[in-house]
């Protein structure tokens, strides 16, 4: 009695704390049907019925067309022969990927006849670059099924290139991180895939699951493709290190994990053990998965891993990683020889353990300098749905679960799959995008979340048009140091705003912002205002005499 008695006063007296603190913290508007947004997500048939359709989508924020306002990109499953039910063949040829454009008013247009990006392939993920360095953001398309690869007119169109390019990969793909792996100057990507579907022929399984899980499949390879800089691309999976015969890859993620000025790889794999692939530094990684304490989840088991994302959590100037899963999440701590798992310790197992974790974002909502994470959840093999979760980083190494006053959203239920975030309305503060399975996208913006200081930067590379993929961003405030890397794909089967953003709390300035350029080279800036949107450009190498 006593025990339960403590546990009681305990809930209660959290509970007073986090609802008294709601008239201080943002909350989240869905905006889906005032902006615009009226496509619904379909996973190609009327009944859930395989792995295919479990797996869902995701989507993308991107500005394809460079006036300042991020555009949306939803890639849509459709109906197949191998993979639908026959009763379902009326929405054959139906269902298309759809390109919103931002009208800069708080509104989308669908644009995607306009723009010719309306692959009718089974869309799953996507991903955008400038892989041909003229200035606009070009866009892959992943699919069940060979993947589009669509390269930007720069007047609002787009030209199918997938074959010319050799990126027409048939395996089926989930995501699709860039970056010069090889440090020459242009961008390669590396291509998340997941497992061989066999059409249902696999029965052996137990009927209340709905259908078999990843392990009854064979696994893919992911696939390193090098930029040739001449439209074309090579396979280097074998020469850079990176060849796995039996992945099931769910997504991928790039970033600089041991500081060493090298992007390194981290794949996350269903039911299987994850990989982190160590960069080298001469075209070649090395897994390292296992001895860093990367390959498995909580407890040691192979858990089915979703969307990797990265961001330093506790500020020490190493980044962490966290992964939504069908369990408890995992919050992976780096301490420069090894990950900590800190799941439990941190307080987000006990919330999310009770969903089915797919979307993960690590992102500071409410601008306060500290990363709080955000969870899309929904049943794996039903539509049964679930309630997404938000928790708050309280900057003390905890997260306290603020979902229940962060608005009305987040007391309805779906079948979450992917989602991102970004500043879709630039007023400083990130919006969530969420896709749900068969059912509508949501659109939340944030409200409330630019009542502190906070910093958007952008990175550009000598020009000033495209976006310095792979630089690392330090801001500096007081005694709080924030790094991020330049790599909008992140979480599951999606890509953030590429625009890098940092809370200040109640500073009014940044002491300090540093970029560190794909190549090396070092800009620093100081006394940087508060409230805006800065746009660096990286200075020329000055040629040799």
């Amino acid at each position: 009695m006593k025990i339960s008695g403590l546990f009681t006063l305990t809930v209660i007296f959290q509970f007073v704390v986090i609802a008294g603190a709601s008239d201080k913290l943002p909350v989240f508007t869905d905006v889906t049907k005032k902006s615009g947004i009226l496509v619904k997500n379909s996973y190609g048939d009327s009944e859930l019925t395989n792995i295919v359709e479990g797996t869902g989508s995701g989507a993308m924020f991107f500005d394809y067309d460079a006036d300042g306002w991020l555009d949306i990109y939803f890639p849509s499953p459709c109906w197949l022969k191998e993979v639908s039910d026959n009763r379902s063949r009326r929405i054959r040829g139906k269902l298309v990927n759809r390109l919103y454009r931002n009208n800069g008013d708080g509104t989308f247009t669908d644009v995607t006849d306009k723009a010719g990006v309306g692959d009718k392939g089974y869309g799953v993920g996507c991903s955008a670059a400038d892989f041909d360095n003229d200035g606009d953001l070009d866009l892959y398309v992943l699919n069940y099924g060979p993947n589009v690869f669509y390269r930007n007119n720069g007047d609002g169109t787009f030209t199918d290139i997938s074959k010319a390019s050799g990126l027409a990969n048939s395996s089926w793909s989930l995501s699709a991180p860039w970056f010069d792996y090889d440090g020459d100057g242009d961008l390669d990507v590396y291509l998340a895939n997941y497992l061989e579907y066999d059409s249902g022929k696999f029965k052996s399984y137990y009927a209340a699951a709905g259908y078999p899980g990843p392990l009854s499949y064979n696994g893919q390879t992911d696939v390193l493709y090098r930029n040739n800089d001449d439209g074309t691309f090579t396979d280097v999976t074998k020469d850079a290190g990176v060849h796995r015969a039996n992945g099931r890859a769910m997504s991928a993620a790039v970033s600089d994990l041991n500081n060493d000025g090298l992007l390194d790889i981290y794949v996350t794999n269903d039911g299987m053990e994850n990989y982190y692939f160590k960069n080298l530094g001469n075209g070649k990684f090395r897994n390292e998965g296992l001895i860093m304490g990367l390959a498995f989840g909580e407890g040691g088991q192979g858990v089915s891993s979703m969307g990797p994302t990265i961001g330093d959590v506790d500020r020490d100037g190493l980044l962490d990683i966290y992964i939504p899963d069908m369990g408890y999440g995992c919050l992976l701590m780096n301490r420069g020889e090894y990950f900590e798992d800190r799941t439990a310790t941190s307080n987000l197992a006990v919330v999310c353990g009770q969903y089915t974790g797919w979307g993960g974002l690590l992102f500071d909502y409410d601008c306060d300098g500290y990363l709080d994470v955000f969870v899309s959840n929904g049943n794996a093999h039903h539509e049964y749905t679930e309630e997404d979760v938000l928790m708050r980083n309280d900057g003390k190494g905890n997260f306290i679960n603020v979902a229940a006053v962060s608005g009305p959203y987040f007391k309805e239920k779906y079948v979450g799959r992917g989602s991102t975030f970004g500043d879709y309305d630039n007023d400083g503060d990130l919006d969530i995008l969420i896709v749900n399975l068969n059912d509508t996208p949501k659109l939340l913006r944030n409200d409330g979340g630019n009542s502190n200081n906070w910093l958007i930067v952008e990175a550009k590379l000598p020009g000033g048009k495209s976006d310095a993929i792979g630089a690392r961003v330090t801001v500096k405030t007081g005694s709080l140091i924030q790094i991020q890397d330049l790599i909008p794909v992140a979480g599951y089967l999606s890509q953030v705003d590429p625009r890098r953003h940092f809370g200040l709390g109640k500073a009014s300035k940044a002491d300090s912002v540093e970029i560190r350029w794909p190549d090396g080279q070092i800009t620093k800036l100081t006394d940087v205002k508060a409230n805006q949107f800065l746009s660096v450009t990286q200075e020329p190498r000055k040629t040799e005499q």
